[in-house]
């Protein structure tokens, strides 16, 4: 049996059954104990699912849907952030965008904005942003691919990511509470942490279904944030460690907007 093969089947049994062990997955998929050991570090590396001493067990609230069907869920309060954070930027403008459900929505806005220059892993926003007479100018990072998020990843993106420097780093999160910024994916939560190291400026775009919710891999710390743009005001908790971190916070209905006091100038 393929790799690939006997990892679809791990995550098969965990799914079925919450919990499987070692010794289970070596019967029944007529493997040897180390390499069932291995493949289930592989995965739990990836974020799907989490290793304990002789087995692994489904993840629950650490875990989040599959990214097409992410691109529509709240599909309308992305669209209002994707265009509140692409009116803060002008012509030549240079920009680090992670790949993100949400920094696809901001793409997509951007798409009509001034001519900037455009650092990316992701396919579907250097698609976005290159599609007709736009004049963005987009680089578009290699690696490993990953199919479902049309991304790339791995320790050759990041290496590409550090030959650039750009003004701002757009960044897409899974998870946000007052100790940083995390995400699901290892890969993913490097390439972020790759590109915010390369950045002057770092603004953090997220739902309002990522407050307050925790994921396995650590981004960045609060005070790695130079702004987030969210569609609805994080509770008291959250808005003062954001305060105390420095962040500004932008609410994208008027009505509502609250920013944090944030030291003007904040640069790393």
């Amino acid at each position: 049996m393929k790799p690939s093969e006997r990892h679809a089947a791990i995550l098969q049994f965990v799914r079925d059954t919450g919990k499987v062990t070692v010794d289970f997955l070596a019967d029944e998929l007529d493997a040897s104990r180390e390499t069932i050991r291995r493949d289930l570090t592989e995965l739990s590396l990836q974020g799907q699912l989490r290793k304990y001493h002789g087995g692994a067990e489904r993840l629950e609230r650490y875990t989040e849907g599959a990214f097409r069907s992410r691109l529509q869920e709240h599909a309308e309060e992305k669209r209002e952030i994707g265009r509140l954070a692409a009116s803060l930027f002008e012509s030549g403008d240079t920009l680090f965008i992670d790949t993100g459900t949400t920094t696809v929505a901001f793409a997509e806005e951007l798409a009509s904005r001034p001519p900037m220059t455009v650092v990316t892993n992701s396919i579907a926003i250097t698609q976005t942003l290159t599609r007709g007479a736009s004049g963005h100018r987009v680089f578009l990072i290699g690696g490993e691919y990953l199919e479902e998020a049309a991304e790339n990843v791995g320790p050759l993106a990041v290496e590409q990511i550090g030959q650039y420097t750009c003004r701002d780093a757009v960044i897409t999160v899974g998870a946000i509470d007052a100790s940083g910024v995390m995400d699901f994916e290892l890969r993913e939560a490097e390439i972020a942490r790759a590109m915010i190291k390369q950045a002057r400026r770092v603004t953090v775009i997220a739902d309002d279904s990522k407050l307050n919710r925790n994921a396995l891999f650590r981004v960045c710390h609060l005070g790695q944030i130079d702004r987030l743009i969210v569609n609805r005001a994080p509770d008291v908790q959250l808005a003062d460690a954001l305060a105390a971190a420095g962040v500004e916070v932008i609410v994208t209905r008027a009505a509502s907007t609250a920013r944090a006091a944030a030291p003007a100038g904040k640069r790393r």
